[in-house]
């Protein structure tokens, strides 16, 4: 059995977990109320724009475009977005083995993309091409920092490198659901809604060229910012019951050593009067 003094260490080092979980179980549930009303703020433009520009690809040619052009032949691309921290439960993982599910299922030529440190690892470990790595989008994703993945997914697949671009991240749902998700984002596949604009009542000013020409680029910022917003809502959602859970555990376990410790203490004291009677009646 442990001593009394190994108990009590058990236990500081225990309170002391308990105290670093609980505050930043506090943290993370403060900058999650302001992540998530980003994130659901900006989901309507991001739905309206891609039935916008859904409705386009039904009713333009691939010639108006690069971004529309449907190619046979090329690599994929899959752009991966994780965090650069942990400590936010099985978020990470959920994605990674959503994206390597994903390659196993569809095999071919395929590169990535990461953003997010967690996700690079583990992509470097499973030996998957990676062209090029971003660091997470922060606390605060804003439009500044999605600009140059956006430039460079526009300007590879505009050089016909690859004919499929999709992006793996994690959706928001709730703060107890977080779920792992693929939306394609090249080439852009025309609208099944019925409610729709029929495309013979579009008039394009000054021409559909020119319009298009202004709203891919924002489609593909907009795209990529909705995902970081909702990625970033996921892992303070995460580890805010990652957290929470691993406070209550350490509670649990102070109280099994205090427990313990109690037990020990009496079993000494319980000897110690044993002595002292066994010693009286010796005399």
């Amino acid at each position: 059995m442990p001593s009394q003094r190994d108990i009590r260490r058990r236990i500081n080092a225990s309170k002391n977990i308990r105290q670093i979980t609980r505050a930043m179980q506090f943290v993370a549930a403060s900058k999650l109320r302001r992540a998530q009303e980003s994130t659901l703020a900006a989901r309507p433009y991001s739905d309206l724009i891609d039935e916008i520009l859904a409705d386009l690809a039904s009713v333009l040619g691939a010639d108006e475009h690069p971004l529309l052009s449907r190619r046979e032949e090329g690599k994929r691309l899959i752009i991966l977005v994780t965090s650069d921290r942990g400590l936010a439960g099985p978020l990470n993982t959920n994605a990674v083995r959503f994206v390597s599910k994903e390659i196993i299922e569809h095999v071919g030529d395929l590169e990535m993309v990461t953003v997010g440190r967690k996700g690079r690892d583990a992509m470097r470990r499973a030996r998957v091409p990676i062209i090029a790595h971003f660091a997470g989008f922060g606390d605060r994703p804003s439009v500044d920092d999605i600009l140059p993945l956006a430039r460079l997914i526009s300007d590879e697949y505009e050089a016909g490198t690859y004919n499929d671009v999709d992006i793996v991240f994690t959706r928001f749902v709730s703060t107890l659901v977080q779920r792992a998700d693929m939306v394609q984002l090249l080439p852009i596949r025309p609208s099944s809604d019925t409610h729709g604009v029929p495309g013979s009542q579009f008039i394009f000013e000054p021409a559909p060229e020119v319009v298009l020409n202004e709203l891919l680029p924002r489609y593909l910022v907009t795209r990529l910012y909705q995902t970081a917003l909702e990625s970033t809502a996921s892992f303070f959602s995460s580890q805010m019951v990652a957290m929470k859970s691993a406070t209550e555990n350490a509670s649990e376990l102070i109280d099994d050593l205090t427990l313990s410790y109690n037990k020990a203490r009496q079993a000494n004291i319980t000897s110690e009067l044993i002595e002292i009677a066994s010693g009286a009646q010796a005399r």
